[in-house]
């Protein structure tokens, strides 16, 4: 199925943003077609990663237009762009590193319960019952993902750095978002953590999951997205399938005057 016969999970339309001079984006507009996997690439300091922090609420745009599943949203707030139905991964891994495996997952979980202070407090039999299901699931999700269930009781921390990009999508997985956004989820791997990887990106997307992610390995987003918008100095400079963008003349321009990736 093409990306036009599809139903748009996240639009964004004339998106600018500045700090102070300087404009990190300039106009740009981006399509997340439900159910498919989206990828956003450019060469570095094109903005990618300023765009992705203004879909997820870390800033704020100067102008432009936000949709989500139909409706309009104004991602001025993580814990709100969170509950619409969005998680996201970072580059830069952030867990709670003196918590355990389980206890990450668990916390992605909570945003979803039900329980309020009170019954937090009084432990009433329905927030237990509650926090069980919610350890059950967040054992699921590990499995789900890769992760050894006899790794679960460890610190986030001492796990092998694979395993630790695995439990930052388990933690997303546990909101149960409409979209999941990887901030670079191949950073740092090795080619088979990449090849593991893949396989996982597709088991979420073909479970439901639609995924928009950034990424420098070109050759990894190729052979995974259904579709490709390419960014360079704050503008969407091509967009299309995999095959289209490989052959555009600005994206083979883009990534050679700036030396950093191979298309």
């Amino acid at each position: 199925m093409t990306m036009d016969t599809q139903i748009d999970l996240l639009k964004i339309t004339n998106v600018h943003k500045r700090f102070g001079g300087l404009h990190a984006l300039s106009g740009v507009n981006l399509e997340v077609k439900k159910g498919q996997i989206v990828g956003l690439i450019g060469p570095n300091g094109a903005g990618k990663t300023t765009c992705f922090n203004l879909i997820t609420g870390l800033y704020t745009a100067n102008s432009g237009n936000f949709y989500l599943n139909g409706k309009s949203y104004n991602p001025v707030a993580v814990d709100q762009v969170l509950k619409a139905g969005i998680a996201r991964t970072f580059q830069n891994i952030r867990l709670f590193k003196e918590m355990s495996v389980l206890e990450n997952v668990m916390v992605g979980r909570h945003v979803r319960t039900k329980a309020g202070f009170i019954g937090a407090i009084l432990k009433t039999q329905s927030t237990m019952e509650e926090e069980r299901k919610i350890k059950e699931r967040a054992y699921e999700l590990l499995q789900y993902v890769g992760i050894r269930s006899a790794l679960a009781d460890q610190k986030a921390k001492n796990l092998p750095y694979g395993d630790q990009r695995r439990l930052e999508i388990a933690r997303a997985l546990a909101t149960e978002p409409l979209l999941l956004a990887l901030d670079e989820p191949a950073a740092g791997m090795n080619q088979t953590e990449k090849n593991s990887l893949n396989t996982l990106l597709k088991k979420i997307q073909s479970d439901g999951t639609t995924i928009l992610m950034i990424e420098h390995d070109v050759r990894l987003v190729m052979g995974l997205c259904d579709y490709i918008f390419v960014l360079d100095y704050g503008q969407v400079i091509a967009a299309g399938l995999p095959e289209q963008v490989r052959q555009n003349p600005a994206v083979i321009e883009a990534y050679l005057g700036h030396r950093k990736e191979s298309v």
